[in-house]
């Protein structure tokens, strides 16, 4: 069932939901605000974008062009809706593809950013999936995997353009390695937690391309309080 939600608490921004299907995630979120944004930034595209929170977050804090790519065509007309309803047709550009053939759609080394709150998990033989095909298709690697993802934004970055992901923690080395290999050179890391107790499960992660050997360990982002309330950080991204 189709909802329209406040995003988050951005009076003047709306987005159009299906609760049947999923609702975006502080991962949007926390990837919106961690990505670095300069005065220089003009392109931005986001991968696998859904129903384009990351745009519309975006759109709040850059006055550059940005792209949303969504393969699910569900997904997309929601966020076709969402970008209408918030007459945002000039700022904001959603393609209908797989992410692996934009290349041929989008000119290539013209982004200043690539973004991407890619699907985390591994398809393996003896994997239970949701019987949700579009919830299946958001959280497992079954149309796009990091490495691809990683290659095709390499081919879209322009020299020293910046590729900002957020991902499984557990998966820390395989991405490090697949940047240097398509030579962005990964230079900011923030892990994150859901509190001070748990270990990290998610962490967000910016490179750029052809760029200068060096890389920084941010402070820890705790998502809650030990009281279970979020923590004031975050709060703040809610604003």
């Amino acid at each position: 069932m189709e909802v329209i939600n406040n995003l988050l608490n951005y009076s003047n921004l709306h987005i159009i939901q299906n609760n049947e299907w999923f609702t975006f995630s502080l991962d949007a979120v926390l990837l919106s605000n961690f990505v670095t944004l300069n005065k220089g930034v003009k392109t931005i595209v986001d991968l696998g974008t859904g129903n384009a929170p990351i745009p519309l977050i975006l759109s709040t804090k850059t006055n550059a062009i940005i792209y949303g790519v969504e393969i699910q065509k569900e997904i997309y007309e929601l966020a076709i809706k969402t970008i209408k309803m918030n007459n945002l047709e000039n700022k904001i550009k959603i393609i209908n593809s797989d992410i692996k053939e934009v290349i041929n759609e989008l000119e290539r080394e013209t982004f200043d950013i690539v973004l991407s709150n890619p699907p985390y998990f591994i398809v393996k033989e003896a994997a239970i999936l949701n019987n949700n095909d579009i919830k299946t298709i958001a959280r497992h690697e079954i149309f796009i995997n990091m490495e691809q993802i990683i290659k095709i934004s390499r081919q879209l970055l322009k020299n020293n353009g910046r590729l900002a992901l957020v991902y499984r923690t557990e998966r820390m080395i395989e991405i490090i390695k697949l940047m240097t290999e398509n030579n962005i050179e990964p230079k900011k890391i923030r892990f994150v937690y859901s509190n001070t107790k748990k270990e990290s499960t998610i962490i967000l992660i910016e490179g750029i391309k052809n760029g200068k050997k060096g890389i920084k360990i941010m402070p820890p982002l705790f998502v809650h309080n030990d009281n279970g309330e979020y923590s004031d950080e975050v709060k703040m991204m809610f604003q």
